[in-house]
């Protein structure tokens, strides 16, 4: 079973299945933090809820490849992954109580592109910086 494992593409495979599903609980999560509904706002064409996604998804991966890139073991590269999350989930907090005069939220459901592009940039920001961390 160990050569299984260590074949190229099989753990390229694996590795991408488990991004995947990760990225689609993260979301999840996101869509449970948030007051909009992300995909039926961009659905509507909800451009600042684009770009906010988009960088959250942006975030979640670059995470994740700097998570495989570190680690040979699956369990180590999602333990990193989950944990690099949790941080990118923490930024997201932090950046709605940095702006106690607006409401991120309300002003990206509103289609406020520059408040939705400032939120993509922190999200990949952050995830460089979250990235770079992954040891």
């Amino acid at each position: 079973m160990d050569r299984f494992w260590e074949n190229k593409y099989t753990l390229t495979a694996a590795n991408y299945s488990v991004v995947i599903l990760c990225l689609i609980v993260f979301m999840a999560v996101f869509e449970l933090v948030t007051k909009y509904k992300n995909w039926e706002e961009i659905k509507n064409g909800n451009m600042a809820v684009a770009m906010a996604t988009g960088g959250k998804i942006f975030g979640i991966i670059n995470i994740f490849r700097h998570s495989i890139a570190q680690h040979n073991s699956l369990m180590n590269m999602i333990g990193w992954g989950i944990y690099g999350f949790i941080l990118l989930l923490a930024g997201y907090f932090i950046y709605e109580f940095l702006t106690p005069k607006f409401n991120i939220d309300h002003e990206i459901k509103n289609d406020n592109r520059a408040v939705g592009f400032i939120s993509m940039v922190i999200s990949i920001g952050l995830s460089y910086v979250i990235g770079a961390g992954i040891k």
